[in-house]
């Protein structure tokens, strides 16, 4: 199974003034990185046991010692002028390396686990594509098992409309959609959230 199935997981590194900016307007810059770096250490936990190969891209440069075991994670750096293209990048390179499932995530998500990605893997055996719809209109999740180039075009990536366009691109297909979820952009996201309640006293 674990050969078959590819998770990206993209990621900006976590360097003060460069990452979460939305929620650095709120909670300056140096609470958002330190916020930012916690939603990193989860994301590492909830992927390092998964039996699927796993590929870390960089927004900026490949980190060799960071929390991103070398041993675990293959690293890479996104290449494109936007997020679309480097999405679509990264899927052709896996797609080009013989994986028959590929998931994409990002790495501001707390409200995911193993379990879940692990379900979305799975749903990609009876479906073509499975997406997992953020609260805010974008999606946490993406994952393919051919490659769909107009999800990856004419998108105002970080609007409310990524979801519903990316929907449409895909509607002859069948779709699997998860759970709701939300990511972390701004403090609304985290204030209210237990888990985010220390980092925010400090």
């Amino acid at each position: 199974m674990s050969k078959e199935n590819l998770l990206l997981i993209f990621t900006r590194n976590p360097e003060l003034g460069k990452c979460k900016t939305r929620l650095a307007a709120s909670v300056g810059n140096e609470k958002a990185l330190e916020i930012y770096k916690f939603l990193l250490h989860h994301t590492a936990e909830i992927t390092q046991n998964l039996k699927a190969k796993k590929y870390v891209y960089y927004s900026e440069d490949i980190w060799e010692k960071d929390i991103w075991n070398n041993e675990t994670y293959d690293k890479k750096l996104q290449e494109g002028i936007d997020l679309g293209l480097r999405m679509e990048n990264a899927f052709k390179a896996g797609f080009k390396k013989g994986y028959k499932k590929i998931i994409v995530i990002g790495s501001d998500m707390y409200d995911l686990t193993q379990a879940d990605l692990e379900n979305a893997f799975n749903r990609l055996d009876s479906s073509d594509f499975v997406v997992g719809p953020a609260e805010d209109g974008g999606y946490y999740l993406l994952g393919m098992k051919t490659l769909e180039h107009s999800v990856f075009t004419d998108k105002a990536w970080g609007t409310p409309t990524v979801l519903r366009d990316t929907l449409k691109n895909l509607e002859p297909k069948k779709i699997n959609l998860l759970e709701t979820r939300n990511d972390v952009d701004v403090l609304e996201d985290i204030k209210e959230h237990p888990a985010f309640q220390t980092l925010l006293k400090k």
